[in-house]
Formats: structure tokens, C-alpha cells, sequence
């Protein structure tokens, strides 16, 4: 089954991605054979992961969740599913309290 995943970077940065074989993209983040962005902030680990039915709809996860901002992916990884609406950029700014 294809995955959409998530890593953490050594910076506390995130990064975004889809894979068939999760365990062996995660050794290849971790040793220099995955993406430009994750060689230059290793070590890194994975904190979330989605199976997939096709590797289509992974790699469309995939560049959902890369649109989003820090926020929104912290509320995913952490399983706070609710909170994703609310945390949507929409180009307006929120309300005042």
C-alpha cells in the first residue's frame, strides 16, 4: 500500500511526502538518499504516516498537506482532527476577540 507521510526534521522543520515503502524512504531521508530539503536537515523522523489505496491519492494527500501551514500540520500529527477547519488559510484575517 502507497503512504503519505510526514518527517520531522532535525531543524523542527516538517516535510511532505508519499512513498510505497515507508520504512525504506525513512532509512533514505536519514542517510543522505531522500530529498535535497531533508540531506541538509538530518537526522529526521517520522511522526506521521497515512495508508493510502493508490499512489494517486497519496501523492494528493501529499501536496494537501504541503499547502498547509505549521499550524494545521502540528493539529494532524497530533490527531486533532477538528481544529484542521478552523486552521485553514483562507487570505482573510481572523476576527478580532
Amino acid at each position: 500500500m502507497p503512504f503519505m507521510y510526514v518527517l520531522q526534521c532535525s531543524d523542527d522543520s516538517f516535510y511532505v511526502g508519499s512513498t510505497w515503502d515507508i520504512e525504506r524512504r525513512l532509512w533514505q531521508h536519514n542517510h543522505g538518499e531522500g530529498a535535497a530539503y531533508t540531506r541538509r536537515r538530518m537526522p529526521v523522523r517520522l511522526v506521521y504516516v497515512e495508508e493510502c489505496e493508490r499512489i494517486e491519492d497519496a501523492y494528493a494527500r501529499e501536496k494537501q498537506v504541503q499547502g498547509w501551514g505549521r499550524q494545521k500540520r502540528i493539529a494532524l500529527i497530533e490527531g486533532r482532527l477538528a481544529d484542521l477547519p478552523g486552521l485553514s488559510r483562507s487570505g482573510t484575517p481572523p476576527p478580532e476577540s
